[in-house]
């Protein structure tokens, strides 16, 4: 039986144990808000980073900023709140003036560390448009344990013809530890890769762009993990409808494939890969798609954690080591930024150890192409699929014992695309079916007997855009997107479940856009609808379906055990 078969039986299983329980765990879960329906203001089906009880203590770290330049703005931070916490929470709200305006990307940091990653949604003529975002920092605890500097990266342009501005308040919730409860374990040492000390990305324009950063690290590393982000932007940011490169001019398309993904490696060696999700901010295909409801995880990135622990031993032996992300087809450009998260051994000063085993080599897809032409169009298939696993093994020793730490994973991506495209420009017709399938098990074997870790993400996109332009100058522009997120966890020592989570998100919008022969646009048929669930075994449960058609939401609908 595959360990992807036997996540998913024991899942199901796991979740009957606990349903009964439901009903009255639903009225404990605070929603981030409660939607207007007629609204036109932004709306998710997001739910709020899950809170536990006690009365949380505050820190402001800016409000009421306004972007308005492409000038970072700073803060300072101070730990006014006693550790340690039970949970730290990072809340923004965010607006942006009735008017014209970009999406545009906002980036939150404390010292040079990124706490905060994600777009903007567009405004309207009409319609000032307001949202809220939260991240949980837990694991970042230590990091808000000294003074530090801060830093706000929103860069957004106001002129005659771009009018909108741009506002923002974030503050951080700190929660106290139950009596008797012990605090979390959370990372020792967080360690920024950014663009400078107080911040900011790095720019991967090719393949082999890199943010890199070397780092004398303690001696007693006993568990590593790298938090990846890679925004495509520019000439990536439709990387999923990219063509191959010789065929890319005759499609009037992006180059370099519709291939693209994060490699992590260690003093020049591969030691990770960070899938890139297909994130599509609110001005992408169709500004009026995401009307109100943006897409997944559009306004609040979420990063890819990279374990790195069968290194541990590597890390500890004194020596400085460099840490590098890239983006593989990097095609100008993506946004990087990364966060190193160490966890030591706090009996010994000195961890000894040994990487035993690393089969991660560099990928390479696999490009099919059936593109023909009859002179007055091109017209085909391409695609582009990757299919490889890895594994890698190391351990070290610890004033606890030996600790040993397999991690295995296969990754399998298609992107399948189908072109009708008039040489004239008159019609452009394209398909994009693309999906990524993750099944990552971390294996560690210690004192305490054996711990297994499996997640299984699966990232489905569907997208169909058809456009025509006529001989008055007039044009047509119809659009449909399907795309999904799911991720299933499940953590068992010793052969018994101890923990599992389940997510799922899917979006469904779709318009058809009208735009005159003095290019006035007109949406017809406008409709989105996004579906978040999401339930672990600690009884966290939420389950909310939005719905909007014309520019405004038309319906709500929450579960978890609600009748």
């Amino acid at each position: 039986m595959s360990r992807s078969t036997t996540l998913r039986r024991i899942v199901p299983v796991l979740a009957i144990l606990v349903l009964i329980s439901l009903p009255a765990l639903a009225q404990k879960y605070t929603a981030p808000s409660t939607p207007q329906i007629g609204s036109a203001n932004t709306v998710t089906a997001d739910p709020a980073v899950p809170r536990p009880a006690g009365q949380p203590c505050t820190v402001q770290l800016f409000s009421n900023l306004d972007f308005a330049d492409f000038n970072p703005k700073f803060f300072t931070y101070s730990p006014d709140c006693a550790g340690p916490w039970a949970k730290v929470v990072l809340n923004a709200d965010w607006s942006v003036d009735a008017g014209r305006q970009f999406d545009r990307t906002a980036e939150i940091w404390i010292g040079g560390t990124n706490v905060y990653f994600g777009t903007t949604a567009e405004p309207s003529k009409t319609v000032e448009r307001s949202w809220h975002t939260e991240v949980d920092l837990t694991d970042y605890s230590t990091l808000l344990a000294a003074d530090q500097g801060g830093r706000v990266d929103l860069g957004n342009l106001v002129n005659d013809t771009y009018t909108s501005h741009l506002h923002g308040s974030a503050y951080l919730q700190f929660y106290p530890v139950a009596k008797h409860h012990q605090p979390p374990v959370v990372a020792d040492q967080v360690l920024p890769m950014a663009g400078d000390a107080t911040g900011g990305t790095v720019t991967l324009n090719t393949g082999s762009d890199q943010l890199a950063k070397t780092f004398s690290l303690p001696t007693n590393v006993e568990r590593a993990y790298l938090d990846v982000f890679a925004q495509s932007q520019s000439g990536d940011e439709f990387w999923y409808t990219c063509a191959p490169n010789d065929v890319a001019g005759e499609l009037y398309d992006c180059g370099n494939t519709g291939f693209r993904e994060g490699e992590v490696s260690i003093d020049g060696k591969p030691a990770g890969i960070s899938p890139v999700y297909p994130w599509i901010y609110t001005g992408g295909i169709d500004p009026y798609l995401w009307r109100p409801v943006p897409g997944i995880q559009t306004l609040n990135f979420a990063p890819y954690r990279v374990d790195l622990t069968p290194f541990a031993s590597m890390l500890s032996d004194g020596n400085q080591h460099t840490v590098a992300v890239s983006v593989y087809n990097a095609n100008g450009y993506f946004s990087a930024t990364a966060t190193l998260l160490l966890y030591l051994d706090h009996g010994s000063q000195q961890v000894t150890g040994k990487l035993l085993k690393d089969t991660l080599g560099e990928p390479n897809p696999t490009v099919k192409e059936n593109i023909q032409t009859n002179g007055t169009a091109y017209y085909g298939t391409v695609s582009v699929s990757s299919n490889r696993g890895f594994a890698i093994s190391g351990y070290v020793n610890t004033s606890h014992g030996k600790v040993q730490t397999d991690v295995a994973q296969t990754i399998t991506f298609l992107n399948a695309q189908t072109y009708n495209v008039y040489i004239d420009g008159s019609v452009y017709d394209q398909t994009v079916k693309q999906n990524t399938s993750l099944a990552a098990q971390t294996s560690t074997k210690s004192s305490t007997g054996l711990q297994l870790d499996t997640r299984l993400n699966t990232w489905p996109m569907t997208l169909s855009y058809a456009y025509n332009l006529y001989s008055d100058n007039s044009q047509k522009q119809i659009t449909s997107i399907t795309q999904g997120l799911s991720e299933n966890q499940l953590t068992t020592l010793n052969g018994w479940p101890i923990y599992f989570s389940t997510m799922d998100v899917s979006e469904n919008p779709g318009d058809t856009l009208l735009i005159d022969p003095n290019g006035v646009a007109t949406p017809m048929n406008q409709t989105n609808s996004e579906h978040f669930t999401y339930f672990d075994s600690n009884l966290t449960c939420w389950d909310r379906t939005v719905k909007a058609s014309g520019g405004t939401l038309t319906s709500y609908k929450d579960g978890c055990g609600k009748k």
